[in-house]
């Protein structure tokens, strides 16, 4: 059997559900789903917004904000444990990440903030804060991966990255140069976070550009497929000879994001 591992930002959950996301997984029938900018807390929804019964739900919601950011986690597998955030309050605050842990295996839903530009900073000082917070947050999470490869645990961190980490990985890599997602200090605490001994695992199977996983909402980007894949499986050396596939689902809609997958030799749960 194979372990199927789904990461989407869903760009409000109460809107994903509105444009088919149950029917999503009734059909795709992920083992784990890993959602993010779920953008409500769990009674804001209303009752048929939720997975099958034979899903577990558990969520991570922001509170400092209504209606911002968040993660979530749907699972068919009982996990052992459930661990909301990295014990960082600045970043746990805002629902940057959720934790489930299988056997050895760790897989966390996690959603990186957004940063600004050189350019916006200029024109609102306050704006490169949000910049430093994002790189801070990197930084963060390379220290918490870090600190479970020391336990011996083997990690996934599926989720919303808000980088482009090479040329390929967006549409338009030259006039974006200074654009926030793919600004050379945020690459670089990409770097870092891979640093730790995470791979891509998408690009252990394609090697090419052309694909994406977010397409901004104007003049038609997602039909021309100008984009940016910012959306990544992020899992440990240890693991790569239990990855099966990578491919990300760009047919999908419902959000501005498409679903990105990986799927594990199903031992990976019982190391």
């Amino acid at each position: 059997m194979r372990l199927k591992i789904v990461t989407w930002n869903v760009n409000g959950l109460r809107s994903a559900y509105r444009q088919g996301l149950r029917a999503y997984i009734e059909r795709e029938r992920p083992h784990v789903l890993c959602l993010q900018e779920i953008r409500a807390d769990p009674q804001q929804l209303d009752a048929d917004m939720h997975p099958p019964s034979d899903y577990r739900e558990f969520y991570a919601p922001s509170r400092v904000r209504k209606g911002y950011s968040g993660v979530a986690i749907f699972s068919r597998l009982v996990p052992d444990t459930i661990t909301e955030g990295i014990g960082v309050e600045q970043f746990d605050e805002e629902g940057r990440l959720l934790r489930a842990d299988f056997g050895t295996l760790t897989i966390a839903s996690v959603y990186c903030p957004k940063g600004y530009s050189p350019d916006d900073a200029r024109s609102d000082p306050g704006k490169i804060e949000r910049l430093r917070y994002k790189l801070a947050f990197y930084d963060a999470l390379a220290r918490y991966v870090r600190s479970l490869h020391s336990q011996g645990r083997h990690v996934v961190l599926s989720g919303d990255f808000n980088t482009a980490h090479s040329e390929l990985d967006l549409a338009r890599p030259k006039e974006n140069e200074r654009t926030s997602g793919f600004l050379p200090e945020e690459r670089a605490a990409f770097d870092r976070l891979l640093a730790t001994g995470l791979v891509d695992a998408f690009r252990l199977f394609v090697h090419d550009g052309g694909h994406y996983t977010w397409w901004s909402q104007r003049r038609g980007a997602r039909q021309r497929n100008i984009g940016w894949r910012i959306d990544y499986h992020l899992v440990s050396s240890s693991l790569i000879p239990m990855l099966k596939a990578a491919y990300l689902q760009p047919e999908v809609l419902g959000s501005d994001h498409c679903p990105a997958v990986i799927e594990l030799d199903s031992a990976a749960v019982k190391q």
